[in-house]
């Protein structure tokens, strides 16, 4: 059962707070439809057919008290005149009793008049919706009896069901345009957060209720703190790395005018191998900077990737072109496609598109990733083979994590799994359009 409920009630804020105002509404009427209408109106509907009950009651006595029943209804003519009230001598059977379905205070005038007129073989409200119509048992016949429908129940019991029903729509209309005013703000600042996911800074102006306001603020400075970070971070980064560039020039110099013999050619590697360190760490700090959006073609820029890396190209799906920021797109893949070149012996490439998101997909034939250190091998500086020793593997560990926060400034992700046709690594580069 709380799996039903969770499952039916409403996912979004604005729907259930809707249910939140619509729910008492509709209890207060329900609870007046039951309390008021149904018992109000049958007691008085009860009341006014026990007054029509007995003249038909007294109809009924004088006519099968006197000689001549139809000279008597017609000295009786004046009085029912009087009170509306028809009666006739009819030849045939009595029909059957007949009542709408939704005719609620129909039941209650049946009811009472079977029960106080002794002799009733029907009672028709289907004829006319405006008469009761009483059939009466008669030896010859039977003695029809017309009386309004006003005289045995309530003439307006509808009005009160109008005014409910009116006063709970314009009470909802009033609670929605409350609702959405109080909620817009908040969608706002959803807005906001979605777009600073995505390395954009959309301007944002805390509004609405004191609550909605304390979260707003709450939320700009989280986002000032974390872009003060970034580029703390970052500057950091390209200052060391520049810093140590110049030195390792001179020291790179000065090995080369050096005889070269095993030892400095091992001090060159050392260098080389730092140099390369060096870019690593530049790529990641440039990897914060997110550059804004192009109109690019997704497959033109995977096919042109595959040609300048001379990798195979797999599924292309062909479409319209779409905001991207194709320099990081291009960096991912192609630390993904170094990645495969450097663990296998061949990597293919390829693009899948979907209504809302595109896939690119860097596969390869080498050993791959257990599935228990893919979240390890993504973060910054890992290397999952045994040994540390540059000379094993190229790179520093930054390749996965730098398609990771190019994918996630795109409000994307980066998915590694296993390559169901040629057995090694799957990157799966997952972009929202």
């Amino acid at each position: 059962m709380r799996q039903w409920l969770k499952n039916a009630l409403p996912r979004n804020l604005y729907g259930r707070a809707a249910l939140i105002v619509i729910l008492p509404i509709l209890s207060v009427q329900l609870v007046v439809s039951v309390v008021f209408i149904e018992r109000h109106f049958r007691d008085v509907t009860r009341q006014m057919t026990r007054g029509v009950a007995q003249e038909v009651a007294f109809i009924q006595d004088e006519v099968q008290s006197a000689d001549d029943p139809a000279a008597r209804l017609a000295e009786l003519a004046p009085v029912l005149s009087a009170l509306t009230i028809e009666a006739r001598l009819e030849d045939g059977a009595a029909p059957l009793t007949r009542r709408l379905f939704y005719d609620l205070s129909g039941r209650f005038v049946v009811q009472t008049l079977t029960e106080m007129v002794p002799g009733v073989k029907a009672v028709d409200l289907v004829e006319n919706k405006r008469q009761v119509h009483v059939y009466l048992e008669r030896p010859d016949g039977v003695l029809r009896i017309v009386v309004p429908r006003q005289r045995v129940s309530a003439s307006n019991p509808h009005q009160l069901l109008v005014l409910m029903i009116g006063t709970g729509i314009l009470m909802t209309l009033i609670a929605f345009l409350f609702l959405r005013n109080q909620l817009r703000p908040i969608k706002r600042l959803a807005r906001a957060a979605e777009a600073f996911g995505r390395g954009q800074s959309v301007p944002f102006k805390p509004t609405g209720a004191i609550e909605v306001r304390a979260a707003g603020n709450a939320f700009l400075n989280m986002r000032a703190r974390i872009d003060r970070h970034i580029e703390q971070r970052t500057l950091m980064l390209l200052g060391v790395s520049h810093d140590i560039r110049t030195p390792l020039t001179r020291l790179k110099l000065g090995l080369s005018m050096l005889d070269q013999t095993e030892d400095t050619e091992a001090l060159q590697q050392d260098v080389t191998d730092m140099e390369r360190m060096l870019d690593s760490f530049l790529e990641f700090a440039r990897a914060e900077r997110v550059e804004d959006p192009t109109i690019t073609d997704p497959a033109t820029l995977v096919t042109d990737l595959a040609h300048r890396m001379q990798v195979d190209v797999g599924r292309v799906d062909q479409g319209p072109p779409v905001p991207l920021r194709a320099l990081g797109v291009a960096r991912a893949l192609q630390n993904l496609v170094s990645n495969a070149q450097s663990y296998g012996t061949n990597c293919r490439i390829s693009l899948e598109r979907s209504p809302k998101t595109l896939r690119f997909s860097v596969e390869d034939d080498g050993p791959g990733i257990p599935a228990d250190k893919r979240d390890v091998a993504m973060q910054p500086f890992s290397r999952l083979d045994e040994s540390r020793n540059l000379s094993n593997a190229p790179g520093v560990g930054l390749g996965l994590a730098i398609a990771t926060d190019i994918a996630r400034a795109h409000g994307g992700t980066l998915r590694l799994g296993e390559s169901t046709d040629m057995g090694g690594l799957r990157a799966d580069v997952i972009l929202p359009i």
